[in-house]
């Protein structure tokens, strides 16, 4: 017993720590401080992700950490914890066609910027990993280098946005099995690349990436030697 209160202790104080950029912020006489982050833009297919999340002042979220470095089982607790319990919650979806279009760092910072205006309570700061999306003339924001493992509210927000990419990515293996996307969430596993080989790419593949870029300039420029 003395063993596990000392290991929540621990959690409660490792958390209340995630909190001094929100609490510096509301120092500042901000009101409603948002963390946002992504999903995905690594990932060969399918959308990036973003989430949007505004919590209330010093919640304690049990575990509560950047996404990656936590198990699934335990971000799907807190992605319930967290829509139970925030003051407001929003995720859009950036097309692949988007990120084809514009580049998936420019197509994730217009997705930042929707993802903010879809929470049903506007903040007046906003706290970004490393990116730094142009939100309006209203909103004060400030980009944090690893911010999900420094900002209680980007680590929220990279929960929310990595437990919707990951259920979406259940519903892609089933759709086109051979690939692991159920597994790899279409990264560039060996498993994921092979099937590329022989299967060929499919409709959900960002064309813009490597190796499906290449195979698709092959087919349509063919070597003249």
């Amino acid at each position: 017993m003395t063993i596990k209160k000392l290991n929540l202790d621990e959690d409660k104080a490792r958390v209340a720590k995630l909190y001094k950029f929100e609490n510096d912020a509301l120092d500042e006489g901000y009101k409603f401080i948002a963390g946002v982050d992504e999903a995905g833009r690594g990932s060969l297919i399918g959308p990036v992700i973003v989430g949007a999340v505004i919590l209330p002042p010093n919640l304690y979220l049990e575990k509560l950490n950047d996404s990656k470095k936590l198990s699934p089982k335990i971000r799907e607790k807190l992605y319930d914890e967290i829509i139970s319990n925030a003051v407001s919650v929003a995720s859009v979806a950036v097309s692949a066609d988007e990120i084809d279009t514009l580049n998936v760092y420019q197509a994730t910072l217009q997705g930042m910027i929707r993802a903010v205006n879809c929470l049903t309570i506007q903040p007046d700061f906003v706290l970004t990993d490393a990116m730094r999306p142009q939100f309006n003339n209203k909103i004060k924001s400030r980009a944090l280098i690893h911010g999900d493992s420094l900002s209680a509210s980007i680590a929220a927000a990279s929960i929310i946005a990595k437990v919707t990419r990951d259920r979406l990515a259940q519903d892609w293996g089933k759709d086109f099995p051979g690939y692991g996307f159920e597994k790899n969430s279409g990264y560039g596993t060996r498993e994921h690349l092979a099937a590329i080989e022989k299967i060929g790419f499919t409709p959900i593949h960002r064309k813009t990436f490597e190796p499906v870029k290449g195979m698709i300039r092959q087919k349509f420029q063919p070597s003249l030697f």
